[in-house]
């Protein structure tokens, strides 16, 4: 298109076209020479984690990820990225790398996150840290919509999942050898999704397996992620 101009308001995108007024005031930034894009969308990322051996990660706390996290959200958005989903993170740090992009503290891209993963005991995703059966509590209730969790009191505003991140099978980092075992049964998943529904949140999935690669494509399941392994009888 030639003499295209991109009006922006806000943050926001409001106008293109072709020779389109530049409003009084407005700042001009010449990108004639440069080829523009729409802000691309990850849908599946870790900002709180740092690239590495597993055996480094699993030395490091949320501490570290606190600290590196906003670093790798300027990186992402610097790289393009303007939206992304954040499927699993430390202590809630996603949430408050979320937070602190919304407010306009530091730069990164719309976080939609996912907070701790559901992960069975033992399971991928567990291995005896942050992860634990408390998390769905933590991820589903909290003060802003009135619930308290009766054993740990009332959750801090503002500490809730936009979408939900289950499990359902091992995985290449998992402790046990059963890469691509099943952690929970349909009606287990199943249990995941109706609890998710009843707050207005999807479920993404890491499935690595067959078997549940097929169990969460079921009615009511969304997403599934990370399913290297799966067959003709699951998706692939």
């Amino acid at each position: 298109m030639a003499n295209a101009v991109i009006l922006v308001a806000g943050g926001r995108i409001t106008d293109v076209g072709q020779g389109l007024p530049v409003p009084p005031g407005g700042r001009v930034i010449d990108l004639s020479r440069s080829t523009v894009l729409p802000g691309l969308i990850d849908a599946h990322t870790h900002l709180t984690l740092s690239p590495g051996p597993a055996a480094e990660a699993s030395r490091k706390s949320h501490v570290d990820a606190t600290i590196m996290a906003p670093l790798h959200a300027k990186r992402t958005l610097e790289a393009g990225f303007t939206t992304v989903r954040e499927l699993g993170a430390p202590e809630f740090v996603d949430v408050a790398l979320r937070n602190a992009i919304n407010r306009g503290d530091i730069p990164g891209p719309r976080i939609v996150a996912a907070t701790m993963a559901i992960s069975a005991t033992g399971g991928h995703g567990d291995q005896e840290r942050a992860i634990a059966v408390r998390s769905l509590r933590r991820t589903f209730r909290n003060r802003r919509w009135g619930r308290r969790d009766s054993q740990e009191g009332p959750v801090p505003g503002q500490v809730w999942a936009d979408v939900i991140k289950v499990m359902a099978t091992a995985g290449a980092l998992s402790e046990e050898e059963s890469v691509d075992a099943a952690l929970y049964t349909q009606a287990e998943l199943d249990a995941v999704v109706d609890e998710a529904r009843l707050w207005g949140r999807r479920v993404a999935a890491h499935a690595h397996g067959a078997e549940g690669s097929s169990a969460r494509c079921e009615p009511g399941w969304r997403r599934s992620i990370t399913a290297p392994f799966s067959t003709r009888k699951g998706p692939g």
